[in-house]
């Protein structure tokens, strides 16, 4: 009888919980930043005296040395000196003695960004909240938020 009367209340539970997924609160839909983010990203050129390309999808980039050894592919493991910063100079995260990783495990910016450089590269990546985090929080980077990368590719793996 006490198991009867667990699996009642665990099946009373997984109804409300289901009639709430059902009601009319509607579900936060993401924000289409891509607009104001360029506009902080020219801001920031200028204000920084910057010169960068673009590419098809937003990402801005900055090629200061394009290194001469292999180049990656977007599926490459590579290892990348790098420190991420917001557009006021805020550091979010860095690593100084290379941090390796596939470049199909990280955030598009940086699948995009980094097979721009050869081994040995560096330069700086601006990348708009849609090839970076979104229009939500992600840990300490606010939702809509531009994310400046210097990178410098110590290897392609």
């Amino acid at each position: 009888m006490k198991y009867v009367a667990v699996l009642f209340l665990i099946t009373i539970m997984v109804s409300c919980n289901s009639s709430n997924s059902n009601n009319n609160t509607p579900l936060e839909e993401p924000i289409d930043f891509s607009e104001i983010n360029e506009v902080e990203i020219n801001e920031y050129l200028t204000a920084n005296d910057l010169v960068s390309l673009k590419t098809s999808t937003g990402l801005h980039y900055i090629i200061k040395n394009q290194g001469d050894g292999a180049k990656p592919t977007t599926s490459s493991n590579v290892t990348v000196a790098y420190k991420g910063y917001f557009l006021d100079g805020s550091v979010f995260d860095q690593s100084t003695d290379g941090l390796s990783i596939g470049l199909n495990q990280v955030i598009a910016g940086w699948t995009e960004g980094i097979p721009l450089f050869n081994e040995g590269g560096n330069g700086i990546l601006l990348v708009p909240a849609h090839l970076g985090y979104g229009s939500f929080d992600y840990s300490t980077i606010p939702g809509g938020s531009v994310l400046v990368f210097d990178i410098g590719l110590i290897s392609v793996n």
